[in-house]
């Protein structure tokens, strides 16, 4: 049979072999194979039958060149398709848990190289599962193309007992368990409240010892974080740590630092049990992950609240000592003496200025000299105020001198440095607004791109590449957090 003869059909993914017989008439021919347009071989002058056998995955044409006699004649055999290549099936993950009765969620898709998009020729075991009952369930998903080619993937989903409605019971009992808490809290705060309204109208019984059950708890609470200080004080390394606490313990009266070190460790714990209630109330069992970051976060709590307060307190006692000395000057110009000046800003005026004149008239009346008194104070408030009113005492009080002429002067300086430092705040409000806002915006943005989509930055967290560009953009924000700062802090001032 002359031309082209072959078992080929449509596609296929075997070897395809052509054979072909040249005309009677001619007296030799070449031939060139052609795949995926292009000439992949081409052969010598034959002149006998040949078998051309076509072997890789593509799409191929037999090209022949009869010579004649006189001419010559080009013939094209028709498209030859050979597919090798399987299937690929895409799935999100190979391992899934699920709650028994549950609905099974998994992203599949399947694809070829030659017949583009499988998914909907996919077929799976899913239907015969019974994902009611526990155990691990083994899914098979199967794929094939037009050639035949055949591509498997097996995903193990391990079902669990659904506790739903013990789960729910413990929510509504613990959501019942914090609203009686916040109750009594509530009203034993109101209490304490009117008793403070009512105490200067009564005597109290001086054979009523009893206490309330708050106060019962609060007394067992403190004794908890006492003998827990005590413990925590034979480590050396949290001795240390607790030092800096010190300002915080001589500002708010809060017991030793040991205690507020054993404080910060109980709020670490009550910030684990509060991530798996939290955890609880989705259905869910707190990671060691979470468990750590949610006591570095409680641990760290206190550190940010008394931060603040102490901020709160400092800016409180500047403003009183300008106050201070202002009624100090004032009881000069009457004729008083230091130490009745300092007795009347103690009584005269509130808050942490007055507790701290009230102790320096304490030290001087048990007989400590005024120098060392107000030395002792400047130490205690650490503001350049108290240093430049401290010095002054201690040179009148040794010279002698004008003392009205002298706080007339201190005053005068002190409102012009205070006026100085508003106006210089008028003047970087605006941009301090705009350094806060596109601080916030970021971690805004991030926030709500999360609520809408969970998964939106979870390359960031689980490829490599993510997690140094993750790094590297949050150096970039803190490069950006701290050189803004640095420009927008007036030096000399503070």
């Amino acid at each position: 049979m002359e031309g082209f003869t072959t078992n080929y059909l449509d596609i296929t993914n075997e070897d395809v072999v052509v054979n072909y017989a040249p005309p009677s008439l001619v007296n030799s021919y070449s031939y060139k194979i052609i795949k995926n347009n292009d000439v992949i071989y081409e052969s010598e002058i034959l002149y006998n039958p040949v078998d051309i056998k076509l072997t890789d995955t593509g799409t191929y044409k037999i090209e022949v060149v009869n010579n004649y006699y006189n001419n010559s004649e080009t013939i094209t055999s028709s498209e030859y398709k050979i597919d090798k290549e399987a299937p690929i099936i895409n799935v999100s993950e190979n391992v899934y848990k699920i709650k028994s009765g549950d609905k099974l969620n998994i992203d599949i898709t399947a694809s070829d190289i030659v017949d583009g998009d499988l998914t909907f020729n996919i077929t799976s075991n899913i239907e015969s599962l019974d994902f009611k009952s526990e155990g691990v369930k083994r899914i098979t998903y199967s794929v094939s193309d037009k050639a035949g080619n055949t591509a498997n993937e097996t995903i193990y989903v391990t079902v669990s007992s659904n506790n739903t409605n013990l789960i729910r019971v413990g929510q509504v009992g613990l959501v019942v368990i914090l609203v009686l808490i916040i109750v009594f809290l509530n009203k034993y705060i109101r209490s304490i409240k009117l008793e403070k309204r009512f105490s200067k109208y009564t005597i109290n019984s001086s054979k009523n010892k009893s206490i309330s059950l708050f106060d019962n708890l609060y007394n067992e609470y403190m004794d908890f974080i006492n003998n827990m200080s005590k413990i925590l004080s034979k480590s050396v390394f949290l001795s240390k740590r607790a030092k800096r606490y010190e300002k915080y313990v001589q500002a708010f009266k809060q017991g030793s630092t040991m205690e507020l070190m054993a404080k910060k460790i109980v709020v670490g714990v009550l910030f684990i049990l509060l991530g798996a209630l939290v955890k609880l109330l989705g259905s869910e069992i707190i990671s060691s992950l979470e468990i750590i970051l949610s006591f570095i976060v409680g641990f760290y709590t206190l550190d940010i609240i008394y931060y603040y307060k102490y901020i709160k307190y400092r800016k409180k006692l500047e403003k009183d000592l300008f106050e201070a000395i202002s009624v100090m000057n004032n009881a000069f110009k009457a004729g008083m003496s230091i130490t009745q000046a300092v007795e009347l800003v103690s009584h005269e005026l509130n808050g942490p200025i007055a507790k701290e004149f009230e102790r320096v008239r304490i030290e001087i009346s048990l007989g400590l000299d005024i120098e060392v008194a107000f030395k002792r104070f400047a130490k205690r408030v650490n503001t350049k105020e108290a240093v430049y009113l401290s010095s002054s005492l201690s040179v009148l009080n040794k010279t002698g001198g004008n003392i009205i002429k002298v706080f007339n002067s201190i005053e005068k300086n002190l409102f012009a440095r205070r006026k100085l430092e508003q106006e210089l705040k008028a003047l970087t409000s605006s941009s301090k607004l705009i350094m806060y806002v596109l601080i916030i915006v970021p971690i805004v943005f991030v926030v709500f791109i999360s609520m809408l989509n969970k998964d939106y930055f979870k390359p960031l967290f689980t490829n490599a590449f993510g997690i140094i560009l993750l790094v590297i953009m949050v150096l970039i924000y803190i490069t950006y957090i701290v050189v803004v700062r640095k420009v927008l802090k007036v030096r000399g001032i503070k």
